[in-house]
């Protein structure tokens, strides 16, 4: 049997993103920028990527694009707060009902990561806090280096030097669904809400599922293992 992989978005497929979670993020921009009131509609930015973000919401606030050394402040801020209050318990990331089990499924059979819109540093400490981290930490990639989420995944594929029909990626949005279908992959569509599941199938994912037990059956079944 050849190599495959499967690489997984975070949140939404690996992690719920808590509400807590969220205002970690807008929380450097209110301690560096009194800035509040930001939208958390991530669909509503130009390009769903953590560093994109940052960038769109500071350009909005100067009135001119940030210099690197502004946005790597935000970036830093943020970091430390989140590292800081996952230690102290604050924040408390929240794992995908039958993640852990899937992951332990699939590890020694396959390769396995992540490609996620969040930066990787945030991505590997909330995932390490539910302990998810090791399986998927050889081929992750994040929002560093910019770009929408087609870009993200090519370049965990390029990392992996597989086959397309050797790879599937998981994912719970449009920007999911197109990423899959641009480069070519198996694409599973996931979410525990069976309305945004019949909307990723109305996008274009041909495997959808609702439960963990089932990404499972539905990977086995793409890869004919």
């Amino acid at each position: 049997m050849a190599e495959a992989a499967v690489i997984f978005d975070v949140d939404g497929v690996l992690l719920d993103l808590t509400p807590e979670e969220e205002d970690a993020f807008f929380w450097a921009f209110a301690k560096l920028h009194q800035l509040s009131g930001l939208s958390r509609d991530w669909d509503g930015y130009r390009i769903r990527n953590d560093v994109e973000i940052i960038t769109e919401i500071l350009e909005t606030h100067f009135g001119r694009s940030p210099s690197p050394g502004e946005r790597q402040a935000v970036i830093r801020a943020y970091l430390s707060h989140l590292a800081n209050g996952i230690d102290a318990g604050r924040l408390k990331p929240s794992p995908i009902a039958g993640a852990e089990s899937l992951l332990d499924d699939l590890a020694g059979t396959l390769k396995l990561g992540i490609a996620t819109a969040n930066l990787l540093e945030a991505a590997s400490l909330r995932l390490a806090a539910c302990a998810i981290w090791e399986p998927v930490k050889n081929c992750a990639f994040g929002a560093n280096g910019g770009g929408a989420k087609r870009q993200i995944l090519a370049r965990a594929m390029a990392d992996l030097a597989l086959p397309p029909d050797r790879i599937i990626f998981i994912g719970d949005n449009l920007n999911d669904v197109e990423a899959g279908l641009a480069n070519g992959v198996h694409f599973i569509g996931f979410s525990e809400d069976q309305a945004k599941c019949r909307y990723l199938a109305d996008a274009g994912a041909k495997r959808v599922c609702n439960h963990h037990r089932d990404t499972l059956k539905h990977i086995r079944d793409a890869l004919r293992l």
